[in-house]
């Protein structure tokens, strides 16, 4: 549990630090423009304020996720990271619309570029503080399974890559004294953008829509075959739903028969422990326990069964696709 609270603790610390962060660069982007009049400048100004705004976004929304659940939020309210992370993909979505049209507006109306040497040296400057920021949260993001973190990393990443195009051709812009440079490189980043905010909240819908992760399930399904015990006969309609720091896991667990109600809630106990010491996650558990109503004979190892109908054959090993599958408790297994 300790632990836990320190992971908690570490991606609200690193989410504060981005925001900060976050606003510092914006204030030397904002400064870049004043200086130098560059559109190109302009909408790497703009996309900050976006890092700005989603960064103390997600900052509450990390704060509230990390709550314990409660009577009003029986689940807790993990989902608060996918509301903010959605909310970042919206503004993002709109920086890149407003990006366009400037440049374009620009084109028609161009205004003389000053300073511009200045101007480079501190968009330069504030990708390379993007960049570390974007690594850092994307590292605590991936290790304390945070999509906040994750995503938020993603989108100052994309803002670096941006930051050095913009810097490439405002060095060019500044050695060949071609203005209507300024406003073609405002386009290009401002179509990135626009694509960078589609894809997060493309990301963050199907998270609130419960989209099951087959990937994580799969570390779920591979880690319970590894240490299945003899009478785990089958274990499928694995279900899990993450929200925040929580894993919520609804399963089958098939054992035999004649197996006593307690040592059926010890072995459904076992189960539980194998997933709990593994996950560095808080895990709600919920397991159905299911007789193998003497369907399951050639997948039984249970010694000395009077109603064996069938001979043991093989045991059944993990498949996704027979993992996460409901099944008929009165039929045997579909394979």
């Amino acid at each position: 549990m300790a632990n836990k609270n320190i992971g908690n603790y570490l991606k609200f610390k690193t989410q504060r630090v981005i925001a900060i962060v976050s606003l510092l660069i914006f204030a030397g982007k904002l400064t870049a423009y004043y200086l130098t009049h560059s559109v190109g400048i302009l909408t790497d100004a703009l996309e900050s304020t976006v890092n700005v705004a989603t960064g103390f976004i997600t900052l509450y929304a990390v704060y509230i996720s990390l709550k314990p659940k409660d009577l009003n939020h029986p689940f807790g309210q993990g989902k608060a990271e996918f509301l903010s992370a959605s909310i970042e993909g919206f503004l993002i979505i709109i920086a890149g619309a407003v990006i366009i049209f400037e440049a374009i507006k620009r084109l028609f109306f161009p205004t003389e570029i000053q300073k511009l040497d200045i101007g480079i040296i501190i968009v330069a400057l504030a990708g390379v503080l993007n960049y570390i920021i974007s690594w850092y949260s994307i590292k605590i993001g991936k290790r304390q399974n945070s999509i906040a973190l994750v995503s938020g990393g993603k989108h100052l990443q994309s803002d670096t890559y941006s930051s050095i195009g913009l810097v490439v051709g405002l060095v060019i812009l500044y050695l060949t004294g071609w203005h209507w440079l300024d406003s073609l490189i405002a386009v290009i980043f401002g179509i990135i953008i626009l694509v960078t905010g589609i894809k997060i909240l493309k990301e963050t819908i199907s998270n609130l829509m419960d989209k099951a992760d087959l990937t994580l399930i799969e570390q779920f399904g591979k880690l319970i075959n590894n240490n299945k015990k003899d009478e785990w006969i089958d274990i499928h309609n694995f279900k899990l739903v993450k929200y925040g720091n929580v894993f919520h896991i609804n399963c089958d667990l098939v054992l035999p028969f004649d197996t006593p109600l307690n040592v059926a809630h010890q072995e459904g106990e076992e189960l539980k422990n194998i997933l709990t010491e593994h996950f560095s996650e808080d895990i709600v558990f919920n397991l159905h326990i299911d007789e193998c109503f003497k369907n399951y004979c050639s997948y039984c190892k249970k010694d000395n069964c009077l109603a064996r109908k069938e001979k043991f054959d093989r045991q059944l090993d993990f498949d996704i696709n027979i993992f996460i599958k409901e099944k008929s408790e009165t039929t045997k297994p579909i394979l």
